[in-house]
């Protein structure tokens, strides 16, 4: 870490706690503070500060970054909220070392989901701007129609704006391939509620140049290549 003071969220990141987004909500929350003073938005950190979360000392992390891909099954909570006891994805995976989700995956979904203890990756690829790629298959309660995959290409009206032209590839009957570049709470499920369809299974298959390639509740280390592809 540098010498120089620098933002609360930046530090909270840098320490592996969390990445900058979810730095601010404790913030905001009022579970940081800094020299015994709640932190708040803005709030700059020099080294000799001490910063707490929940009442326990942040400290400077200097373990060796770790990159996770995992297959997570239905059930799991993508959160690092302890109070989620037994499904929460920290304790799921049980790895020795500090780490957290990058992104959602949402409870009743499964497939690949990133770990790591990098915040810094985290706030890269969360970035809507980056339009990394992630890959799902979808099966629905009803036929497919030819009117359902144009909408899905090209848009539907959820959460207040309209989502990204994306690729849509029909399967089957029921079943679909779907490839966004963007990342809105539930946005798949959502969509098609607004087609009045009711997704059965969700399962993502693939983030950027990550492929699901590893057995449901299984996790392996990113490779090298991986790991600098996403930064890209």
């Amino acid at each position: 870490m540098s010498d120089n003071p620098i933002r609360i969220n930046k530090y909270l990141s840098q320490a592996g706690v969390c990445s900058r987004r979810q730095a601010d909500l404790l913030v905001e929350q009022g579970r940081i503070t800094i020299n015994g003073e709640l932190a708040e938005m803005g709030s700059k950190v020099s080294p000799s500060d001490q910063v707490f979360k929940d009442g326990n000392l942040v400290k400077k992390e200097t373990e060796e970054k770790v990159y996770l891909a995992v297959n997570k099954p239905k059930g799991v909570v993508c959160t690092t909220n302890s109070k989620v006891e037994n499904n929460n994805i920290v304790d799921f995976v049980n790895y020795p070392t500090r780490i957290f989700p990058i992104g959602r995956l949402d409870k009743m979904s499964e497939g690949l989901i990133l770990m790591t203890n990098d915040g810094e990756i985290v706030n890269h690829i969360l970035r809507a701007r980056n339009y990394h790629d992630k890959e799902y298959l979808v099966t629905v309660d009803k036929t497919i129609t030819d009117d359902f995959i144009y909408k899905m290409k090209n848009g539907v009206p959820i959460l207040e704006t309209v989502t990204r032209k994306c690729e849509v590839e029909k399967l089957g009957d029921r079943s679909f391939k779907i490839i966004l570049t963007q990342g809105l709470n539930r946005q798949i499920r959502r969509m098609c509620e607004a087609l009045d369809y009711r997704v059965r299974t969700l399962k993502r298959t693939r983030i950027k140049n990550i492929t699901l390639d590893i057995e449901k509740g299984k996790y392996r280390p990113l490779t090298v290549r991986e790991i600098k592809d996403l930064y890209n």
